[in-house]
């Protein structure tokens, strides 16, 4: 079980980043098809062990994965009236809060965490993220700022505040951000990407050129960058 919490943490960090995406890959109906399977499984084996927080997580996760908000929230929920400062729960139905459009119970459930644990990364980080969707950018701008700050190593902060700067029209700002993030992430074709849009936008098309021959060379099949390679 504690693998999979583990695991958990990884999964809603990645979902988090999305901001700095420009696409994500769909689920492939096999993947909808076992993840339902598991989620039946869990349910099954929650209904004997209704107490189990663990299984309760065990569980939400599997409704997230499945973009079932309201039935994770559901669960954070249960898991929260009775260990109300549980990390899990208060970080993971932040996220199910988001997406469901309730941005002011989703932003306590960051500030609770805050509390509980001072400086965790990923509750800043989602904080910073919530804000700047539900448009209060100072605020936004100014807690991924002490981010950064607080986690000069962290390739995903300097990332997740050049998506910001790209949003709010900032885009030298934003292109020093992806380049710091790609110092400390050299092969993420996601910062890459980004900043070939970048470049575009500046009309710097050399250096949006290198930055799609090096996807290539990542791996990424050119056919795939046919519509940026045009803009060339």
């Amino acid at each position: 079980m504690k693998r999979f919490t583990e695991f958990h943490n990884l999964l809603i960090i990645a979902f988090l980043c999305v901001c700095v995406l420009f696409y994500s890959l769909p689920m492939h109906a096999q993947d909808h098809q076992t993840l339902r399977s598991q989620l039946k499984e869990a349910t099954e084996e929650l209904s004997y062990y209704p107490d189990s927080v663990d299984l309760r997580l065990k569980k939400a996760a599997l409704n997230l994965q499945l973009e079932q908000w309201q039935y994770a929230k559901d669960e954070y929920d249960q898991v929260l009236r009775s260990h109300p400062d549980n990390i899990a729960g208060l970080y993971y139905r932040a996220y199910a809060n988001q997406q469901l459009g309730r941005y002011n119970f989703a932003r306590l459930d960051y500030e609770n965490l805050l509390k509980v644990v001072p400086g965790h990364f990923s509750a800043q980080l989602g904080l910073a993220l919530l804000n700047q969707k539900d448009k209060h950018h100072t605020e936004a701008m100014n807690q991924i700022n002490r981010l950064v700050n607080q986690f000069p190593d962290s390739a995903v902060a300097y990332a997740a505040r050049a998506g910001m700067e790209q949003e709010q029209g900032m885009i030298e700002l934003a292109v020093y951000d992806y380049t710091e993030a790609l110092k400390r992430d050299a092969d993420n074709a996601d910062y890459l990407l980004n900043r070939v849009e970048l470049w575009l936008k500046l009309g710097r098309k050399q250096r949006a050129k290198a930055d799609l021959d090096k996807l290539v060379e990542l791996g990424v099949p050119r056919p795939a960058l046919k519509k940026w390679y045009k803009q060339l």
